[in-house]
């Protein structure tokens, strides 16, 4: 399983922006894909994930309204589509993968695979 993020940037507040998560060598079933991101001095935190059959989705209260998550089926890639942007979302954002039919894990420590990180830097 691989997975591959890009689309960070340099923006200013209230700025969008449109991450990626191309993933390889999954499968469909139960497979949860996941946007985490890490600040300076920060852990690592849970943003957004969605259920890839079905298309459910959670959002980590500090996105709703803002982020929205999204999959092609086609691309095997998720996105994350970053709106109103604000200096405390600036971090290393990660998408992960794990494989799970019960409710969408929230913690790191959950999720099996990693993509390398793409940077986010929103200033004020």
């Amino acid at each position: 399983v691989q997975l591959q993020a890009s689309g960070g940037g340099l923006v200013q507040a209230g700025d969008s922006l449109r991450l990626s998560c191309a993933a390889s060598g999954l499968t469909i079933s139960n497979l949860v894909i996941a946007w985490f991101r890490q600040a300076p001095g920060k852990e690592r935190e849970f943003v957004a994930a969605i259920r890839w059959s079905g298309g459910s989705t959670n959002y980590a209260d500090s996105v709703k309204g803002r982020f929205t998550i999204s999959r092609e089926n086609a691309k095997n890639t998720v996105y994350l589509q970053m709106n109103s942007l604000k200096p405390e979302d600036t971090a290393v954002y990660y998408c992960a993968a794990n494989y799970w039919s019960g409710p969408i894990a929230y913690r790191s420590r959950n999720y099996d695979y990693w993509g390398q990180g793409t940077e986010v830097t929103v200033s004020s």
